[in-house]
């Protein structure tokens, strides 16, 4: 998201959660204006953290002109972060996924991923309204269609039953 105007020359702080901005180039970004994704190309821009860059929109030039993009959502280019090609990916691209057990066939959507600790966790939305909580580890992932937006995992006996009465 673009968080404020920084100087005159039509800057903007940009905070962002996905690590793909360290992996990938991009020459635009896509933002949210008025509902409908525009491609605004980069000028320059320059990492401040891990989590926030400083970045300049050609055809942004002014304060008053950045400060009327305050508040806009930021998308990196789908394509490009599918070409990542590492094949690593933070843990919230999978955001929106259907998780598919080996066992159990189709269990929901990826509704959130929970980083706060150690050990990540899928928040999953199930078919018929329940809910779990997914250790996110790569030992039980057995394959992701990211085509179709589905994660393939064989998940440990009894770990579906855990916190049930």
């Amino acid at each position: 998201m673009l968080t404020k105007a920084h100087g005159v020359s039509g800057e903007l702080n940009f905070a962002f959660t996905d690590d793909v901005f360290d992996r990938v180039e991009a020459d635009y970004l896509v933002c949210r204006m008025d509902g409908i994704l525009v491609p605004f190309y980069l000028e320059d821009y320059r990492f401040r953290s891990n989590s926030a860059a400083l970045v300049k929109f050609e055809g942004v030039d002014t304060e008053e002109q950045a400060r009327r993009m305050v508040g806009v959502e930021v998308y990196f280019p789908k394509a490009l972060a599918e070409e990542a090609g590492d094949g690593e990916y933070a843990w919230n691209y999978f955001e929106g996924f259907t998780v598919v057990d080996a066992g159990r066939g189709e269990l929901g959507r990826i509704e959130a991923v929970d980083d706060s600790t150690m050990n990540v966790l899928f928040e999953v939305s199930g078919l018929s309204g329940e809910e779990y909580l997914i250790p996110a580890s790569e030992e039980f992932i057995d394959d992701i269609d990211h085509k179709e937006r589905k994660i393939y995992m064989s998940l440990p006996e009894g770990l579906l039953a855990l916190g049930e009465s």
